[in-house]
């Protein structure tokens, strides 16, 4: 994924994203790993549904931050990027 595109990014099989009691925090789960989230990756992944495209997912970001779109298009594709190379997702 080299831009936005409308790549529509869903989870791999065997990982998912719950609130983890314990932690207290925002995790993907997968077999024999788990990933700890930061506010804005949980933002992010909570629109991850297998539905929605990348700039779908922007859009819905940046009115709901009031934030420039091209400033949270590079953050979630430089972010779904990273954890397409993880295996969490696929687009």
């Amino acid at each position: 994924m080299t831009g936005e595109g409308a790549a529509v990014p869903a989870f791999n099989r065997g990982f998912r994203m719950r609130h983890d009691p314990v932690r207290k925090a925002w995790v993907v789960l997968a077999p024999e790993r788990l990933f700890l989230l930061d506010e804005p990756a949980v933002e992010v992944l909570k629109l991850v549904d297998g539905a929605r495209t990348v700039p779908d997912i922007v859009d819905a970001l940046a009115a709901k931050f009031n934030a420039p779109r091209d400033t949270i298009a590079a953050d979630v594709v430089a972010m779904l990027q990273d954890l397409v190379i993880k295996g969490a997702i696929r687009l």
